[in-house]
This record gives C-alpha cells, sequence and structure tokens, in this order.
C-alpha cells in the first residue's frame, strides 16, 4: 500500500488525486490530522486514518501496512520540523515500509541563510540513516510563493522587497505529478534527487515585468534593505520569526541557492514543465478596459 501524509494540504491532495489515476484505490491510504476532511477519498475507497506527526502511536496506526510512505514535509520551521520529521520516518520503518520519499527542497543545505532549507538538509541526514531505502524530492521552490511575494502589487503598481536572486520556481501541479511517477515507477528517483524544476530561475524584477503584461499595469520594483523589510512586516503585526525567515529568504537567494535548473523534471514528465509565466498568466487576469 502506497502511503501520502498531508493528503489534505494542496501538494498532498494532488499527489493522491494522481494516484487515483493509475492506482486501485484500495492500494492507496492517506494520513491525515482530520479525517473529516478527507472523506470524499475514503468514499472513494482510499484508506484514510488520523495521523499527527506529534503523536507516534496515532502516526504507527496511520502507516500501518505501507509498501511505500510519501512524507509531506511539515509546516513547521526549526528544531521542531526535524523532529516531527524524525516522527515520521521512524514511524514508516515500524510499519514495514520498504521505501521512504521526502518532500524535501532544491536549495536544501545545512548552511543556507534560508531556515527551512537547513530542516530539509537534516531531515536528509536523518533519511541517509534510516536503514530504509529513500527518495529526497528536491523541489523546485513553488510559484504560489512567487505570487505571493506579489502580493498588494497588481492593486498598488509598487512591488517592495530587499535585493533578491533568481529563483526556480515550479508550480505544485508539476511537482505532484513527477511524485506520482516516483512512487508507481520504481527506480526512476532514488536517494538525493536531481533539483526538480521548470526550466528558467526568475528574479523578482522579472517577476513584476511578467505581471505588468499581465495585469495591463505597470508594476514599480522598488529594493529596501532588509532591516526595513523586516521593520515594516513587524510593524504589520507580523511575528518576529516569520519576519526574519523572510529576510532569510531574500538572504539565500542573493547568494545563488535558489538558482540552479535541472531538466530532471521536464524529463519525467516527458513534456515542457508549466513556466512562472503561465502560471502567472492563469492566476492573474487583466482588467476590463472600460469603453470609450
Amino acid at each position: 500500500m502506497i502511503i501520502v501524509t498531508g493528503a489534505t494540504g494542496k501538494l498532498g491532495r494532488m499527489i493522491v488525486e494522481g494516484l487515483l489515476k493509475n492506482t486501485s484505490p484500495d492500494q492507496i491510504g492517506v494520513s491525515v490530522r482530520d479525517p473529516e476532511k478527507a472523506s470524499d477519498l475514503q468514499e472513494r475507497g482510499v484508506r484514510v486514518r488520523k495521523g499527527d506527526f506529534g503523536d507516534g502511536e496515532s502516526l504507527r496506526h496511520a502507516l500501518e501496512g505501507a509498501s511505500q510512505v510519501l512524507i509531506v514535509s511539515s509546516n513547521s520551521a526549526g528544531a521542531s520540523a526535524v523532529e516531527l520529521h524524525r516522527s515520521a520516518i521512524e514511524a514508516a520503518k515500524v510499519s514495514g515500509a520498504q521505501r521512504i520519499l521526502y518532500t524535501s527542497h532544491m536549495g536544501s543545505n545545512p548552511n543556507s541563510h534560508f531556515a527551512p532549507m537547513r530542516d530539509h538538509a537534516a531531515t536528509e541526514e536523518i533519511l541517509k540513516t534510516s536503514g530504509v531505502a529513500f527518495t529526497s524530492l528536491r523541489n523546485g521552490f513553488y510559484a504560489e510563493s512567487g505570487l505571493m511575494l506579489l502580493g498588494d502589487a497588481l492593486q498598488t503598481g509598487t512591488f517592495t522587497a530587499p535585493e533578491d536572486g533568481p529563483v526556480s520556481w515550479t508550480t505544485h501541479a508539476d511537482l505532484a505529478e513527477a511524485m506520482v511517477i516516483a512512487l508507481t515507477e520504481e527506480g526512476r528517483l532514488d536517494g538525493l534527487t536531481a533539483a526538480l524544476t521548470a526550466a528558467e530561475a526568475l528574479d523578482l524584477n522579472a517577476l513584476a515585468e511578467i505581471a505588468s503584461k499581465l495585469n495591463g499595469r505597470e508594476i514599480k520594483r522598488v529594493t529596501v534593505t532588509d532591516e526595513e523589510y523586516r521593520a515594516s512586516m513587524i510593524a504589520r503585526g507580523v511575528p518576529e520569526m516569520w519576519a526574519n525567515l523572510s529576510v532569510g529568504l531574500f538572504a539565500a537567494s542573493r547568494n545563488g541557492e535558489f538558482a540552479a535548473v535541472d531538466p530532471m523534471l521536464e524529463n519525467l514528465l516527458r513534456r515542457p514543465a508549466i513556466s512562472m509565466e503561465e502560471f502567472l498568466g492563469s492566476r492573474i487576469s487583466k482588467p476590463m478596459q472600460s469603453l470609450q
């Protein structure tokens, strides 16, 4: 049985939907914190069990009988995230899983300026010493995050952020499809994967240009210091920890940590990956011009 954790999240749900296209529902299980949110999957024949990374007993029950477990990384940060991932890996081992897959990141690095990348690197070390075959899927940076960074710039015409660097923006849809391939085509992806990215890396200047074209209105890119950006976030009520995390993202991109692109994803998909311009085009509508 293939078991996917976090199956009510955006990526996890897409993976399960992809599996259902070519795998019998009785061979798919999900581990979720709130089974009610996955009731529709249960109605379609998927095994749904409550599993919480912070509750080892529930997690062991949720992963019971697994041949493969896909661990969708936690939204927590720091030591707590690494310990939650450790708990999930241990539960997968106890379940008898022959293979553990983990949603890592192409920027995984123990010395990264961006804290989540250090968490991914630490989790990969746990996988290496787990004694179980593993695949660490080094995903490109979610395209959704680029849209989130644009924020209200589409309305204000000003995109304010610290100096940055190129980022290999990649869609959830493409990554979910690759993970289904990893789960169902034995031997395609093992160990630490190459970066699973779209074909180009773009900085925020490029995103502002694309958004300007799509929105039919110029969006001006304004660069501020890290300190100014951090202070503005805190002034808006963002907790200091998250403000520091955001500043770390820009520092990491300036350092080139997210600039790599690799053909691996497109080779897996056997087609071009969705570009950032295509993705933003599906999410940004040019306002209708008033009739004269």
